[in-house]
């Protein structure tokens, strides 16, 4: 007991603060501090003043300047700087001159001269690393006494370092739809009728025709009897394929349509004669090659695709030349398999929608959201709330029915991009070629984290006319310079 309080008394007197702990920090100012990003590196100056510092003759003070990330988790430490008492520079300086201590890697060791002006300039710089940005910078102070004994450790906050602000991109904001004084409306079939060698005339119970019919009169019923809905006019032309001559094709066209109105129209008698429209085109050659390109087990596809591509004139010699292709099945199965689809009645119902209040419009946005107008479902989308789920399926919605309005799709990825759902933005907006969606596309593509797409994107904006995308790329550009990307 005796020996271990002897050695308390002597712990005790060699390091008579080892149980307290020294406050020197608060006494430290940091002055005309900056820390600049410069290309790949990052520089950090400073003034570290002193003046109020009242060093102990026998300590020592290491002063570190630390880069600290936002989250704290990352942590560069720099060059430090070794601010010694009188006793304990001259110390230092012995044991260096006898080599018992080596070189110091502090950037500036001085001692400090208590009760004098004191400061001094520090610069250094590191390699620049991307959790530095948003980060802090600290000055974290050790002190060490007598035999290197500890005196305990400080933390002085200089401050918020490389801040970072997301750019605020010029874009379209949501705007709200034009509505369409009067919401026209068509709805395209093909009526493929039977019937016999060289006739033209409608026979019900002839092979399929009865379901083809009942079918055609279904269409018309549909919107005949919707109240919703007001028939404008009913569109139909005939076709025909090329096994004839060319001119006999045209009439049997010409004919077969006629006929088809007449039987139609009979069965539909309330709707006023004016409403119906027949016209023909003979043969149908377009159609053709689309139906050859149907069979790529066609022997010699290519060769039926390139004589039907050069048909410019005589459409009977254009025949004549796929008859003559060698083996003969080639023309055989283009006569039974492809030109069957060819002979066909396409009618084109149009008609106009009336107006849907809002809760109307709620109840057709998923039955029938082609009966709604873009601005019709926009007010459904806002009666939801802007940006909740409810509001981004209407708006999704908008955009199925009606790709090609710009106002629908720019609504729909802004409201992707400000829920965080970056990619669906990107989905909406990919193949858009109006220069404001492409210049959306870029910010979802920032947004994202695809950085050279973005620029890509805002470059495209700029060659198409978007006035805002020139000042979108220099704004990429500095936080990308900003990010180290």
């Amino acid at each position: 007991m005796k020996k271990t309080r002897i050695w308390m008394a002597w712990l005790w007197m060699a390091c008579p603060a080892a149980f307290a702990q020294t406050a020197y920090l608060e006494n430290v100012k940091v002055e005309n501090r900056s820390v600049e990003k410069q290309g790949r590196t990052v520089k950090v100056a400073m003034d570290v003043n002193m003046d109020a510092l009242d060093m102990k003759n026998q300590h020592s003070l290491r002063l570190v300047p630390t880069l600290v990330s936002a989250d704290g988790t990352r942590e560069q430490a720099l060059e430090p700087i070794e601010v010694n008492g009188k006793v304990r520079n001259k110390v230092m300086a012995r044991q260096r001159s006898l080599g018992d201590l080596g070189e110091s890697d502090a950037q500036t060791t001085l001692r400090r001269k208590n009760g004098q002006a004191q400061t001094v300039h520090y610069e250094t710089e590191v390699p620049f690393q991307r959790w530095m940005v948003d980060g802090r910078l600290d000055l974290r102070g050790y002190v060490t006494g007598c035999a290197a004994c500890s005196e305990g450790d400080e933390t002085l906050a200089t401050g918020d370092v490389l801040p970072y602000e997301e750019p605020q991109y010029l874009m379209q904001p949501v705007a709200q739809p034009k509505e369409e004084t009067v919401k026209r409306r068509s709805e395209v079939r093909t009526a493929r009728l039977q019937y016999r060698q060289d006739s033209h005339n409608v026979l019900p119970g002839y092979k399929n025709n009865r379901a083809e019919l009942a079918s055609v009169q279904a269409s018309i019923d549909a919107v005949k009897e919707n109240k919703d809905l007001t028939i404008t006019g009913i569109y139909v032309t005939g076709y025909a394929s090329p096994e004839a001559p060319v001119a006999y094709n045209m009439e049997l066209s010409k004919r077969r349509a006629q006929k088809f109105v007449a039987y139609v129209q009979k069965q539909n008698p309330e709707l006023d004669e004016s409403l119906w429209h027949v016209d023909w085109k003979g043969e149908d050659w377009i159609g053709l090659r689309k139906e050859v390109e149907k069979h790529p087990r066609l022997l010699k596809q290519d060769e039926v695709l390139r004589i039907i591509d050069q048909c410019t004139g005589d459409q009977d010699a254009c025949e004549e030349k796929i008859k003559a292709l060698v083996p003969p099945e080639i023309y055989q199965r283009v006569l039974n398999e492809m030109y069957g689809p060819l002979r066909r009645n396409e009618y084109r119902i149009e008609y106009n929608v009336r107006h849907f209040d809002l809760e109307e419009a709620r109840g057709l946005l998923h039955s029938r959201p082609d009966l709604l107008s873009v601005a019709e479902i926009q007010k459904v989308a806002d009666s939801y709330g802007r940006n909740s789920d409810a509001y981004r399926e209407a708006l999704q919605v908008a955009v199925k029915t009606y790709p090609d309005n710009v106002t629908a799709r720019n609504n729909a990825a802004l409201a992707e991009i400000e829920t965080g759902h970056y990619a669906e933005a990107i989905a909406l907006l990919k193949d858009a070629q109006d220069a404001s969606l492409v210049n959306l596309l870029g910010v979802a593509y920032f947004k994202n984290g695809q950085m050279q797409e973005a620029a890509d994107a805002f470059r495209r904006a700029q060659a198409a006319g978007y006035a805002g995308a020139a000042d979108n790329l220099k704004m990429l550009d500095e936080a990308r310079e900003l990010l180290g990307e």
